[in-house]
């Protein structure tokens, strides 16, 4: 079992920066692939990026790639998401996931899902 907690999130102006931080429970963090996804209101949520369990492999959608990076650091049990030179399109709650199969996680099927964080980018 894994409990999942986004912080981060916020206010930004158009071109600003936000990292946003997803804090996993126990002791088996490393044992998970990771995901961000992110949805505005009324819309599926869409996925951003994912990470493997050790860090060696990542994935990014093609909007997403070279504005947002993903990292973890498995020793605070804790997956970052950098996002760079926000749009007001990037407006949206972003929620992190979590599941021992990638392939789960990266198409929105991870068993493990936070409550989000609100980014709201300003033009």
């Amino acid at each position: 079992q894994v409990q999942l907690v986004e912080s981060g999130g916020g206010l930004v102006q158009a071109g600003g920066s936000l990292r946003l931080s997803c804090a996993a429970s126990g002791r088996t963090f490393s044992s998970y692939a990771m995901a961000w996804f992110r949805q505005a209101p009324g819309k599926e949520r869409e996925f951003i990026t994912a990470i493997n369990w050790s860090g060696g492999n990542t994935y990014y959608a093609d909007s997403m790639k070279g504005r947002f990076t993903i990292s973890r650091d498995n020793a605070k049990n804790t997956v970052y998401l950098q996002m760079d030179n926000l749009k007001p399109e990037d407006t949206a709650v972003y929620y992190c996931a979590a599941d021992t199969n990638i392939l789960q996680v990266r198409t929105g099927r991870g068993d493990y899902w936070g409550q989000g964080t609100q980014v709201t980018v300003s033009s």
